[in-house]
């Protein structure tokens, strides 16, 4: 690893640190947040776990607005793109986030054809893959970014190599997912059996009937009794207790919840999250719906739109610190404010209202269901955004990633 490489990781990991550490290190709570921080510190998203059709039907972007969005994974950077913003900025605290984003950036940019790009990101398990990136994007990758994909990790693979072997496996998600199959194996289901149903009614009787006794499993019970369970989903301790919080049943009740939700409130065919839970890769199929970036028929506005985009490595805070005044029109959190503290909450929220534009809209995540900033922003703050109720919850039911307990949109007034 070069020193360029070796300086982006500390860089992430001291800029989670300051997002996550609560507790002092010698505690087990800040032990917890310190395994994590360096956990989430690689490649955690190889698909982002947030519904991008829901984000655009809340935020109703128009062709002069100015979008800047936590980037994760990229797949809603790039399919608001569908939406025709002006400019949109992606901002992490984690290279390797904002390295796959820029590669998703110079893959539209310059492979030839829509199948080269979908042989990418779509399959991601092509041999030809690692060639099209030495031959064409390579060369047009920032230093940081070309590092990261060329490190080789101990057993002499490039990074790049992933796309060849099946890069939704990968990462800290793609790892997880291929854990939790791993388990219902060892307990004697295999969850990709809900691949098979054909209709909604077949997919609850098969969730109902495999999957859900597993949640009373002793086995399962006793691994997510610890926090670090459920690090490979990209939640820290504060969001675990809040997960955990917002269930009668605790952390069982609400994750089977969540997964009832996204096994069966939607066709497999129509819910690409749920590909990826249970057959750990989007369908393959001209009849299956892919994130609005991958799909065939936006890839050339897409591609054409994709200068739009910057791709930004540091804290959004810090980005918002630098925007002037009423510059910017849609902000999207995705849950980050799970992570913050009061101090963090409304050091945010200074800056968003200071750099909102007259109508601006905030859509954010959590992990429970309650209402995340009144008691904890300024009231002369948070007075001067409405929050869509109604709306909110309409556009929670419609989120096809369903691991979520609140959708909050939050409008300028």
């Amino acid at each position: 690893m070069t020193s360029a490489s070796l300086d982006a990781k500390q860089a992430t990991i001291t800029g989670l640190g300051s997002a996550v550490h609560r507790f002092d290190a010698l505690t087990i709570k800040g032990l917890h947040e310190r395994i994590f921080t360096y956990l989430f510190s690689g490649l955690v998203y190889p698909q982002i776990w947030e519904d991008p059709v829901a984000d655009m039907q809340a935020l109703k972007i128009k062709s002069n607005d100015r979008l800047v969005a936590i980037a994760s994974g990229g797949c809603n950077i790039l399919s608001y793109l569908t939406a025709n913003p002006a400019e949109v900025h992606a901002i992490d605290l984690n290279h390797a986030h904002i390295a796959l984003n820029r590669l998703k950036l110079a893959a539209l940019q310059h492979l030839p054809n829509y199948e080269a790009f979908a042989d990418f990101f779509v399959r991601g398990n092509l041999a030809r893959n690692v060639r099209l990136y030495d031959e064409l994007l390579a060369i047009k990758l920032d230093a940081q970014s070309r590092q990261y994909w060329e490190t080789r990790r101990l057993g002499g693979r490039r990074r790049i190599s992933d796309f060849s072997r099946g890069f939704y496996s990968t990462g800290l998600l793609g790892r997880f997912i291929g854990s939790a199959h791993l388990l219902g194996r060892l307990l004697g289901v295999d969850i990709s059996i809900l691949m098979k149903a054909k209709t909604l009614d077949e997919q609850k009787q098969i969730f109902e009937e495999k999957i859900a006794p597993l949640f009373d499993h002793r086995i399962l019970g006793a691994i997510l009794c610890s926090p670090t369970s459920l690090y490979g989903l990209g939640i820290p301790p504060a969001q675990y207790d809040a997960l955990a919080a917002d269930h009668e049943l605790g952390l069982k009740g609400a994750l089977r919840q969540r997964l009832a939700r996204l096994a069966c409130d939607f066709p497999i065919a129509e819910n690409y999250f749920a590909q990826q839970a249970f057959g750990r890769g989007y369908i393959d199929d001209k009849d299956a719906l892919l994130p609005p970036y991958l799909a065939r028929e936006n890839y050339e506005l897409v591609r054409d739109r994709a200068d739009r985009v910057e791709a930004v490595h540091g804290s959004l805070t810090d980005f918002l610190s630098r925007r002037p005044e009423a510059s910017l029109d849609c902000y999207v959190l995705l849950d980050a404010q799970d992570w913050m503290d009061d101090i963090q909450l409304n050091a945010l929220w200074t800056l968003i209202d200071k750099t909102a534009a007259p109508g601006a809209r905030v859509i954010f995540r959590t992990a429970a269901a309650e209402r995340l900033l009144p008691g904890r922003v300024a009231d002369q703050l948070l007075s001067k955004w409405r929050f869509a109720e109604q709306e909110s919850q309409q556009l929670l039911a419609r989120d096809r990633s369903a691991i979520y307990g609140g959708f909050h949109l939050y409008v300028r007034e």
